[in-house]
């Protein structure tokens, strides 16, 4: 079974790019048809799709922040990247990754950022 673990910094400074990390176990991400998303919880809000990377590499966007957002992955080390640049005190926020694929998806156990001085 997929497993997935965020990971980076629980505080950020507004203005300073956010950097997550998912390291995935229990199957390759480029494993056909899987994609790799960020998902993020707002206090007091739903959940908010930010951008996905396919197993093929190809990258998708939330048109929100889409021009502050950037999604990479290291095949090497099986993990994928967030990075959310300029970041502002509304980026505070549970966030999780997430693989889906055609009829199930796996989510990590999410990660608490505050973005704040």
């Amino acid at each position: 079974q997929v497993q997935l673990q965020e990971s980076g910094p629980g505080l950020v400074k507004p203005s300073q790019t956010l950097s997550l990390t998912c390291t995935v176990s229990g199957g390759s991400i480029t494993t056909n048809y899987y994609y790799w998303s960020w998902i993020r919880q707002p206090p007091g809000k739903g959940l908010e799709w930010r951008g996905a990377i396919a197993y093929s590499g190809i990258t998708f966007y939330s048109t929100s922040l889409k021009s502050r957002t950037s999604l990479s992955r290291d095949t090497s080390k099986n993990q994928f990247t967030l990075q959310l640049s300029s970041v502002t005190p509304e980026a505070s926020a549970v966030y999780y990754c997430v693989a889906g694929v055609v009829d199930r998806d796996y989510w990590g156990q999410g990660t608490q950022v505050t973005v704040s001085s």
